[in-house]
């Protein structure tokens, strides 16, 4: 017959495996549904987007008819949690007017410096490379709770839009940040915007 202690030693082992079950179960029902953003029609493309657009004008005319969005695995997570950590770190933060000498100048970072949108556009280009769908990473302009503009990346998937942000190296779900969402770049065209049902789109300085 088996100890008191060795008893106690299965009981507790048993109890483990039932948390980590419910823990996963738990983790597993959380992402059960999609949680996207509901997205309006063609709106104004932002000013630095569009200058953007004049030097790269190959990635600005991108069309992806009958887009689905990315399956969300535990390998892509990994691949936007490392990718949006890595950029976070060798970037570092400064301004258009100190880096480039002019406001709103969008720009991939590569002399290793940049603001809110360069890191974006450097996390989009580094997970394209990897092999997520253009039409899956998405440039996106938000209001910070004390009313600044700012970008980040949206990753489209099928369990709901992840944000990828210069401001934390959290990869979380766009519902699970304070921000308000005001437009991002259309899933079918890389060169056109649409805008974000509840936002406000004043705030951006936009081609009209």
């Amino acid at each position: 017959m088996a100890s008191s202690k060795g008893w106690r030693r299965k009981a507790k082992g048993l109890g483990l495996a039932v948390a980590l079950t419910a823990l996963c179960s738990a983790a597993n029902f959380a992402y059960a549904a999609p949680v996207s953003m509901v997205v309006g029609g063609s709106t104004s493309q932002p000013i630095g987007h569009y200058d953007f657009c004049k030097i790269h004008a190959a990635e600005c005319s991108i069309r992806s008819h009958d887009s689905v969005p990315e399956q969300m695995t535990g390998k892509l997570l990994h691949e936007i949690s490392s990718v949006n950590l890595s950029v976070n770190t060798r970037v570092k933060p400064m301004s258009d007017v100190d880096n480039y000498g002019k406001d709103e100048w969008w720009a991939y970072p590569d002399n290793g410096f940049g603001d809110c949108e360069d890191y974006a556009l450097e996390k989009r280009r580094e997970l394209n490379r990897l092999g997520i769908a253009i039409a899956n990473l998405l440039m996106t302009v938000v209001r910070k709770p004390d009313g600044e503009g700012h970008a980040v990346l949206t990753v489209r998937t099928d369990k709901g839009d992840f944000i990828l942000d210069n401001l934390t190296d959290k990869v979380r779900l766009w519902n699970e940040t304070s921000y308000r969402y005001l437009k991002r770049q259309a899933s079918d065209d890389t060169g056109h915007w649409v805008s974000i049902l509840g936002g406000d789109e004043q705030l951006v300085s936009a081609v009209k």
